[in-house]
């Protein structure tokens, strides 16, 4: 059995896309998923399964759209293996994400696309936003008290933001943390 930390894209964002937690959670256990849970109501689920990560997406997926009335050109699903979230974490920019007060952090994860191929969307300004390439994810940290100022949001309405779904790094590491729990479990 593999556990997998899966990242649903579009959903509840914007009042759009509404996706009830107890909703999802019904639709995937009646799809044989085991051991669901969400985190938050902006598309994060833990979950069991016997499948690989492609066919979780591709099932997810088309579950969503039949299931809920959505916009399918935002919804996106990724898969992540506990070892596939570690790494995003160990692998993070040196002091990326330790000083919550002082920078908004966020993990870009990349779906189906790589990060080079993503790294020129971005125009960061210099004093306030920093973008580094990762494995299957962009890092992205902005100055909190100069937020206003940030270009991080130029990126909306690039063909390659339809292929990225973003969390807080507060959220990336306690959804790291509850898999490792659901994995202490088993």
């Amino acid at each position: 059995m593999n556990t997998y930390v899966v990242l649903l894209r579009g959903i509840n964002v914007g009042g759009k896309n509404k996706v009830p937690m107890a909703a999802l959670k019904k639709c995937l256990e009646d799809l044989g998923y085991t051991n669901v849970s969400t985190y938050i109501a902006s598309g994060n689920v833990i979950l069991e399964s016997k499948k690989r990560p492609a066919k979780v997406q591709a099932e997810i997926e088309a579950a969503l759209l039949k299931s809920f009335t959505l916009d399918s050109e935002l919804i996106k699903v990724l898969a992540l293996s506990r070892e596939q979230l570690q790494a995003v974490i160990d692998n993070k920019p040196k002091g990326f994400g330790e000083q919550p007060g002082k920078y908004h952090s966020d993990a870009i994860f990349l779906m189906g696309i790589s990060a080079a191929e993503t790294m020129d969307i971005f125009d960061p300004r210099e004093g306030v936003d920093a973008v580094w390439p990762g494995d299957g994810v962009i890092y992205s940290q902005r100055l909190s008290a100069e937020r206003t100022k940030s270009r991080l949001g130029k990126i909306v309405g690039t063909p390659p933001y339809k292929s990225m779904t973003i969390r807080s790094w507060s959220t990336t590491t306690k959804l790291l943390d509850l898999l490792s729990k659901m994995d202490a479990a088993s």
